[in-house]
């Protein structure tokens, strides 16, 4: 599986996170994204327990516009 760049959180500064990847799988379409991690003990405790393999991320709402595209960028129909 490659991992391709939609588009990045505009007041990003730096380390450009958080930041929005779609993955070329065959089966379905998917999507990676990178963020800060959550480590607020209420959060944890709202979204409950979390499986093994996974975690949870935030994101800001900015970054949001960039589901959607496809591997080159552009909007999928």
């Amino acid at each position: 599986m490659r991992a391709y760049f939609l588009g990045k959180d505009p007041e990003s500064h730096g380390g450009g996170s958080p930041t929005l990847f779609a993955t070329d799988r065959a089966d379905r379409r998917t999507y990676i994204a990178q963020g800060w991690e959550v480590t607020d003990p209420q959060v944890l405790a709202d979204v409950g327990p979390i499986p093994d393999g996974e975690a949870i991320i935030e994101i800001p709402e900015e970054v949001l516009v960039f589901y959607g595209r496809d591997r080159e960028g552009e909007t999928a129909g």
